[in-house]
């Protein structure tokens, strides 16, 4: 159970030692940063309370784990967002099915995926079933940010915080399941513990590479050279938040020893601001590379 997930042991028991003791609660709530393995860990759990030998052992051909596998179980739902928001409705339906008695197993289990944000009318929605929940359901909600719950929400969950993953647990992952053995501390920084993020590098690490380049080379080599290593900046404005982070990494530590990196990463928040703003993007960029070159030269 949970063998194939990184981190957070100690929750993990929490949840085997429950399936093995029978006392799995009606609700939780997992809460953690965005990456770091909380769906995973919500699906392997109902995969193990549906399971109808009850075993923590991850090789089970029981009726209920194989429809599990194939995304066929009756008694297994995840609710996701609906745009931008989980809405009334979709906790209205949840309701009308979670009346309906197992087909498989003795239990169904009902996960709500980003239920931080659903609305407060769908949070009050859900609260008369967190209240009196049937025997044989469990509702796992999982978010990022706790605060955006209700109260009476947070109060019928447990709640389970789920940690960062180590920079040290990050390269053993990477080396054993994508080939990436060389990687810098800076690039795990901006990971921030999320194997989600750490994932999405694989295509995209020498990119990274050349933005690292860029940065170390300010006012060591000529502003063409320079220009071609920030040229993968342009390629990331679907993600170009978590670049700029990456950048303000790299200049934070090199501010340590010379103040002029951090006047580039009053640059580069600047630059935030005016992305933020809806500034042309291209020009943005432009602007922000053009100007900590001038800082060096």
């Amino acid at each position: 159970m949970f063998e194939t997930i990184l981190g957070n042991e100690k929750n993990k028991q929490v949840l085997q030692k429950s399936i093995q003791n029978n006392t799995v609660s009606h609700s939780y709530m997992f809460i953690g940063i965005e990456g770091i393995g909380k769906k995973m860990i919500a699906k392997d759990f109902a995969k193990k309370i549906l399971c109808l030998n009850q075993t923590i052992d991850n090789k089970c051909d029981c009726k209920s784990c194989i429809e599990f596998d194939t995304n066929n179980n009756p008694d297994f739902l995840i609710v996701e967002p609906d745009g931008n928001s989980i809405k009334i409705e979709q906790i209205r339906n949840l309701q009308k099915i979670i009346q309906e008695k197992p087909i498989i197993s003795n239990k169904k289990v009902y996960i709500i995926d980003n239920a931080d944000l659903m609305t407060k009318e769908a949070q009050n929605c859900l609260l008369k079933t967190l209240e009196e929940p049937p025997e044989y359901a469990v509702i796992i909600l999982i978010g990022s940010n706790e605060n955006l719950f209700l109260p009476t929400i947070k109060s019928r969950c447990m709640i389970l915080h789920f940690e960062k993953i180590s920079n040290e647990e990050m390269k053993r992952y990477l080396k054993d399941n994508l080939g990436i053995s060389q990687i810098n501390e800076e690039m795990l920084d901006m990971f921030q513990g999320s194997i989600g993020k750490a994932i999405n590098l694989k295509d995209k690490q020498e990119d990274y590479e050349s933005i690292y380049a860029f940065i170390n080379n300010l006012g060591k080599v000529d502003i063409i050279d320079l220009y071609n290593y920030a040229k993968p900046i342009y390629k990331f404005k679907e993600e170009i938040f978590e670049v700029l982070d990456y950048i303000n990494i790299l200049l934070l530590k090199k501010a340590k020893q010379q103040y002029i990196y951090a006047d580039c990463i009053n640059i580069v928040e600047d630059t935030k601001k005016r992305l933020k703003q809806n500034g042309n993007y291209d020009m943005c960029i432009d602007n922000m590379i053009f100007n900590m070159c001038d800082k060096f030269f």
